[in-house]
């Protein structure tokens, strides 16, 4: 934007020209914590970023209780996704529900990063294993699954366990079901019923890893290091940064990322979600084209946030430093299994101990509703910042208001 201003003096005109540029406006589409965290991210780019919008169905969600604007729909309301686009310069996502076609027909209305095209290969598991296959990343065994007598066919073909699960729509385990025995597939078919499915060979892990990654629109390719993921009834427990492997696993692990990016072509922050199996091997587990739980860490122990991360990935800026300061433990807060309700947010007052709570006035069964970041500043160790871990899990307690 330029603004003219003239003076006028005797004998002599004055022609001063300004310019300002305006920062642009991003599009969210998803306003819980993921975007909260976001929109506080954006905040310290005000230059590159004048305003944060999401979409979200909730309303009063946690992102519109730090300063963004808030459209209140469904993540796959068509006429509110084009909304957000008609008002924002960028638009990108905290969540993958978001309609890729939809997308797809609004990029001369606006930038969208990462691409539908990136979004849509990577909302169908099945699309998106078949995708990593095809460019020799490795994944766990797969096949599309159809009928009865394919799973049954499959299952002889893998041996037991498996893992039946949907391929669209589900996190958190939540599409997932392991069978065990032959006669669980009826069962297992019966809680899927009406979905596309697929089933996986089950993965003999000793642990399971991610590696945060990141592209910018100009290609330039970022990767922190990896860490360890511990989970509690298929949800994400706590991080430990760095992961305790060795070298060689955690370069692996992190060149994989690094080729999973490249033939991605996505913009944005990416969680890849590993395993490591019994035999050393990093195969690929999930995608997540998005900023992820495991990487709540670097908010206190990297130089860079992976929220400001994404969103200088995402406008082109010079990607920042994924280096590790300080070994760091996330600890995930979730809503107790027996309560659900208005709650009373905990407190917690140590040293290099850092809360975050997300906003949301309801508690209910295994919700995320803040995550705590304990630091290691004073160099003690990983198993010093275990006990810690320990000691804090025990005195958080999520109880009625």
């Amino acid at each position: 934007m330029a603004f003219l201003i003239v003076s006028i003096f005797p004998k002599l005109f004055v022609i001063d020209m300004f310019f300002f540029i305006m920062g642009k406006i991003l599009g969210v589409i998803g306003g819980g914590q993921l975007g909260m965290m976001l929109t506080e991210a954006a905040s310290n780019m005000k230059s590159e970023i004048s305003n944060v919008i999401v979409l979200d169905p909730t309303i009063n969600c946690p992102a519109s209780k730090v300063g963004a604007e808030q459209i209140v729909a469904d993540f796959k309301d068509a006429s509110a996704i084009k909304e957000l686009a008609e008002k924002c310069d960028v638009i990108t996502y905290e969540i993958e529900s978001g309609d890729s076609q939809v997308l797809k027909s609004l990029e001369e209305t606006c930038e969208i990063n990462p691409s539908p095209e990136t979004l849509e290969t990577i909302q169908d598991k099945l699309i998106q294993k078949k995708f990593l296959t095809k460019n020799c990343i490795p994944v766990a065994e797969f096949r599309e699954i159809t009928s009865r007598e394919e799973l049954e066919s499959k299952i002889n073909e893998f041996g037991l366990p498996v893992l039946l699960k949907t391929r669209t729509g589900a996190y958190d385990g939540r599409g997932n079901f392991k069978i065990s025995a032959l006669d669980q597939v009826p069962e297992a078919l019966q809680v899927f019923e009406g979905q596309s499915l697929m089933v996986e060979k089950f993965v003999d892990f000793k642990m399971e890893v991610s590696v945060i990654a990141s592209r910018s629109t100009s290609g330039e390719i970022r990767t922190y290091p990896l860490v360890e993921n511990i989970h509690k009834d298929n949800i994400l427990n706590m991080t430990i940064a760095p992961a305790r492997v060795n070298e060689t696993i955690s370069k692996n692990a992190e060149e994989i990322a690094h080729k999973t990016m490249e033939v991605l072509h996505g913009a944005g922050v990416f969680g890849i979600e590993m395993f490591v199996t019994i035999n050393d091997q990093i195969l690929i587990n999930e995608i997540a084209p998005r900023v992820h739980n495991s990487g709540h860490h670097t908010l206190q122990s990297s130089k860079t946030s992976q929220f400001e991360q994404h969103l200088r990935a995402i406008l082109g800026l010079e990607l920042g430093s994924t280096e590790l300061v300080h070994n760091t433990i996330m600890y995930n807060i979730l809503g107790p299994k027996d309560f659900t309700g208005i709650y009373k947010p905990p407190s917690i007052d140590l040293e290099n101990t850092f809360l975050k709570m997300y906003g949301k006035m309801e508690s209910k069964p295994q919700r995320k509703i803040g995550h705590v970041n304990l630091v290691d500043k004073n160099n003690l160790g990983m198993e010093n910042l275990l006990e810690r871990v320990n000691i804090l899990s025990d005195s958080i307690k999520i109880i009625p208001a």
